[in-house]
């Protein structure tokens, strides 16, 4: 009888385990029971509240400070509103804490993050705030007249940036900081293999000069450096390399909706020519050769691509350096624009961090954490973090500011706030603010954001290692890709959702079925118990 009566309570164990994990993985991505939040009419001053705000940054100690100021000046004009801190070094770490403390209705009340991000939060309801109702509110939006600091107008956001932020027909996040792509082009090099750097490169310009460095000595050095290793060309972001030229080349990528479009023809021709300067040695990857800082500062590299945000790593002068100095190079170095398909119009993409709010049940905490979030926008923030690296300030009453200005034209001061190669970045930017553009962000908006980057991963690899890259290679190439990031799951209807999301963060995966588990032996021993009570 009690092997019968194991059996069964084995059997309903196994069930319920199914049952119940199933029900805990999908509530991390399913409804809330939360009410959507509508801005009070009155924020009260007499109640205290605590907020958290996870905030990210490299390890960057005047970031921090940066930080750290603006909660204490933030805290004396609100005395009844607490701000604990918490610093993340990986956007992809606040990313997985958030989605494994949906689950719990844990979550921060503000954070930052990136708008594809966003969209993966949103699948469950009213877990995201949506903004459009705050940032116009007369009372406490931008330059409300209850806010009790210099808040910028609405009117004064910088338009191309706050678009990215757009999901759908709303705005569910505020930008925080923008940069954009720069190629960081040692001059010295160029001019050296006989060529005039142009203002504005094209991927022509950047594969013929490339090409050209590949020459060797008979002793195997390169002609160009007298060093054993040169790689031309290096981007840091291979995924934006994909969607840069894609974008500019008006080819598909994805629509707002989530219609995946990339696996085309004007694809296909673009890793074609990748191979064929990956097989020369002519280019390379971060991901498959390093930092593309530490290969321009030692002389071994004349296109380094990355953020403007990375720009205190570029130069021999740079403040930020991660080889010794015997291995320094002196060249002059130049900020251009990323290569373009059409140098008469030039399209680069717009990126950085944004600021996202949390629903809460009490809408007295969420008008508290958008008053500071909003305080993030005001003039001595938005200077501040700027300064720090190679981004630019996302309002119009920032850039414009007399400090700012006079901050961005010093070049007497020889300190790492007034590196001239960050200034020029920072400049480069705030030059091609119109040229600038944003992907669509939809629910699997990340995945192929990575997919994009995996195809070049891919390609230059397998050109490196010989192998044979035809027709059937891509074809192959592009169904792999598109099963891996699920990309064939997404639903191409107006909300761009994925029918199943994919890979939990582990840590969440781990945390629930442990739960569950846990729970489900703990009923299963105590209902045990109970029948063999009765039995006796």
């Amino acid at each position: 009888m009690r092997t019968i009566v194991a059996k069964t309570l084995s059997l309903i164990l196994l069930f319920s385990l199914i049952l119940g994990t199933s029900s805990l993985l999908s509530s991390c991505h399913g409804t809330s029971a939360l009410s959507a939040f509508d801005v009070p009419e009155e924020f009260d001053t007499s109640r205290n509240y605590e907020i958290t705000f996870w905030a990210k940054n490299d390890t960057n100690v005047t970031q921090t400070r940066v930080y750290s100021k603006a909660v204490e000046d933030f805290q004396k004009l609100y005395p009844n509103i607490h701000v604990n801190l918490r610093f993340y070094t990986d956007y992809n770490k606040i990313y997985n804490d958030v989605i494994t403390n949906i689950a719990t209705q844990t979550t921060p009340n503000i954070c930052i993050t990136y708008p594809d991000h966003i969209a993966t939060y949103m699948t469950g309801d009213n877990v995201v705030v949506p903004l459009d109702s705050l940032l116009k509110d007369k009372n406490y939006g931008l330059g409300g007249s209850k806010v009790l600091f210099d808040s910028p107008k609405y009117s004064e956001l910088v338009p191309q940036f706050l678009e990215e932020c757009r999901i759908g027909n709303e705005h569910y996040a505020i930008p925080f900081m923008r940069s954009t792509e720069a190629c960081y082009v040692n001059k010295d090099f160029v001019e050296k293999l006989g060529y005039t750097l142009p203002e504005i490169l094209t991927w022509d310009f950047i594969w013929e000069v490339s090409e050209a460095a590949t020459k060797k000595n008979d002793d195997g050095t390169y002609v160009i450096n007298g060093q054993k290793t040169m790689i031309p060309f290096i981007y840091k972001s291979s995924d934006n390399m994909m969607i840069h030229y894609l974008f500019q080349k008006e080819a598909g990528y994805s629509t707002p909706s989530g219609e995946i479009q990339i696996f085309n023809d004007d694809t296909r021709a673009f890793l074609e020519e990748i191979a064929i300067h990956a097989k020369s040695g002519a280019f390379s990857t971060f991901k498959i050769s390093s930092y593309p800082a530490n290969f321009l500062n030692a002389g071994q590299c004349i296109f380094a691509i990355d953020s403007t945000a990375g720009s205190t790593w570029m130069g021999t002068d740079a403040p930020n350096i991660d080889i010794s100095k015997d291995k320094l190079v002196k060249f002059n170095t130049v900020v251009c624009p990323v290569p373009q398909v059409d140098p008469e119009h030039p399209k680069m993409i717009s990126q950085g961090p944004s600021i996202c709010l949390f629903n809460k049940e009490d809408k007295g905490e969420v008008l508290a954490s958008w008053l500071f979030a909003s305080y993030l926008l005001s003039n001595d923030v938005q200077i501040a973090y700027s300064e720090t690296e190679g981004y630019v300030p996302v309002t119009t009453k920032a850039q414009n500011d007399e400090a700012y200005q006079a901050y961005l034209n010093d070049r007497t001061s020889n300190d790492a706030l007034h590196y001239s190669v960050k200034l020029d970045a920072c400049q480069l930017l705030i030059s091609h603010v119109s040229d600038t553009f944003v992907t669509p962000v939809f629910n699997g908006s990340t995945s192929l954001r990575n997919a994009a980057g995996e195809l070049i991963e891919n390609v230059t690899k397998s050109t490196r290692r010989k192998k044979v890259t035809d027709d059937a290679y891509y074809e192959k190439l592009y169904k792999d890709t598109e099963s891996l990031y699920r990309l064939d799951q997404i639903d191409k209807q107006t909300t761009g959702n994925i029918k199943d999301l994919g890979k939990m963060p582990k840590t969440a995966v781990i945390l629930l079925i442990s739960l569950a588990v846990s729970w489900l032996l703990i009923g299963a021993y105590v209902v045990y118990s109970r029948f063999l009570k009765k039995k006796a």
